[in-house]
């Protein structure tokens, strides 16, 4: 993963924001399972020595309240692919700050599903020329204004091996992202994710 981490790196060096703004919107797709969060982490580290700022964010740090989330029970695989993250507040809060003319102060996180509460975090200034790494499951079908998208693929046996049994309730939920979204075939960078210490991309 450290590898692939920095030659995305590298790649995102010469990345120019479609819409003209001052900062560059990268998406790392995929299950939990497949470790988009480890793969946004190493990118921002191996972008730091190389002088561009970045920050990463975390689409589970947008869940709505439980009250919204499991109004349909706590392991309703349709409510956890439409109802569990607060897309409006990323675009108010994430995307909103980074578009043409915004001032770049971005709140990293909005709620904490374990206290089921407002984090209360402070804002964060990304500076020009600084590059959102959004990871986090279901990204690539809210046509979020992103400058390259990352898809960490896992062929289905990988993905329940990989995802804990109590939390299996929700592969028919990838299932469909897969069916409806096609993120494969979509997305910018394919990672192959199989094997998590051979990751295999389209780069």
């Amino acid at each position: 993963m450290d590898r692939l981490g920095d030659r995305i790196a590298e790649r995102l060096l010469d990345l120019k924001p479609a819409d003209g703004s001052p900062w560059c919107r990268v998406a790392f797709d995929g299950a939990p399972a497949a470790r988009p969060d480890d793969l946004a982490e190493r990118v921002a580290e191996a972008l730091r020595p190389l002088g561009r700022p970045s920050l990463v964010v975390g689409a589970a740090g947008f869940l709505r309240p439980a009250s919204v989330r499991l109004e349909h029970g706590r392991q309703d695989a349709d409510s956890y692919y439409d109802g569990w993250y607060d897309t409006g507040a990323l675009w108010r809060e994430v995307f909103g700050p980074l578009e043409q003319g915004g001032d770049g102060r971005v709140l990293p996180d909005l709620w904490d599903p374990v206290t089921d509460r407002a984090t209360r975090s402070a804002y964060v200034s990304l500076p020009p020329g600084g590059i959102l790494l959004l990871h986090g499951p279901f990204l690539l079908r809210h046509w979020f204004p992103l400058d390259l998208s990352v898809h960490l693929l896992l062929t289905s046996g990988a993905l329940r091996r990989r995802t804990p049994e109590s939390e299996r309730w929700t592969l028919p939920a990838f299932a469909r992202y897969e069916q409806e979204a096609d993120p494969a075939g979509t997305a910018d960078l394919l990672v192959r994710a199989d094997d998590p210490r051979h990751p295999a991309w389209n780069g």
